[in-house]
């Protein structure tokens, strides 16, 4: 039990962490969120009507799930990044290093703290979606499911990115230049069954897509790209980069160097 009291005190300070900035990482995704419903929502949702692909589903219902995954992405992985490259700037992450905690439990105390922010700011978005829309969730066992892994993943993401920074303005390129245009391309805001056959094939080339369709079909029991690809693609990246991620703090990559 003494060997886990590392993990727990990382843990629980990462979390701390979150709620004691809560202006900083709770408000911003909720204001935000209502923003995109009342500009995408309410202005060019009406025009829309019934989402293209989808039967019985208003485009309103069809961004919930994209809206909610754009929130638990970003917040996950600017959680980590920031977290694990302040504790280097400060040098607190020497003195986590050379305590008696495995490099996993430093990595999950990390990941942990991402996971949290990203599955609280979920439930936040979902809040703030019921004042513009009802919509029921189909399986709320795999929603959860889904909302865990994927914040896991790019909490994952976000460690390496912090790994590898070396100023402030590192922390920022990935998300700005890679992962918000991944993102919005994603199918938040759209069907690709409505673009031609050139822009489907390279929005196939985008994870992004099958992680946030993965996610619709879960909570809405429909999606355009097959469950099964957005899972496996899922579990297979959150095992790999979590690998990469333990070699890296083992060798001391960007702390040592």
């Amino acid at each position: 039990m003494n060997n886990l009291q590392g993990l727990k005190t990382l843990t629980v300070a990462n979390i701390r962490r979150i709620l004691r900035i809560w202006i900083q990482t709770i408000i911003p995704p909720a204001m935000t969120t209502a923003l995109y419903f009342l500009i995408f929502g309410q202005l060019i949702g009406k025009r829309i009507g019934e989402m293209p692909g989808y039967e019985g589903l208003t485009y309103m219902e069809f961004m919930v799930p994209g809206l909610i995954m754009l929130a638990v992405i970003t917040n996950s992985y600017a959680n980590v990044a920031s977290a694990f490259y302040g504790a280097k700037f400060q040098k607190a992450i020497e003195e986590i290093l050379i305590s008696p905690m495995p490099n996993w439990q430093i990595l999950i105390g990390f990941v942990m703290g991402g996971v949290a922010r990203g599955v609280l700011v979920g439930i936040v978005v979902v809040v703030v979606s019921l004042f513009f829309t009802s919509f029921a969730i189909d399986n709320l066992l795999l929603t959860l499911f889904s909302i865990l892994i994927t914040s896991a993943l790019f909490s994952i993401l976000g460690l390496i990115n912090g790994v590898y920074a070396k100023t402030f303005d590192d922390v920022s390129i990935v998300p700005t230049f890679v992962l918000t245009p991944l993102i919005y391309l994603g199918g938040i805001f759209y069907s690709i069954e409505i673009l031609g056959e050139q822009w489907q094939f390279l929005s196939k080339l985008n994870p992004i897509l099958y992680i946030v369709n993965f996610f619709r079909y879960a909570m809405l029991g429909t999606s355009e790209i097959d469950p099964l690809q957005g899972f496996s693609l899922i579990v297979v990246f959150t095992v790999i980069f979590f690998a990469l991620a333990y070699y890296l703090l083992h060798r001391g990559t960007g702390i040592k160097d």
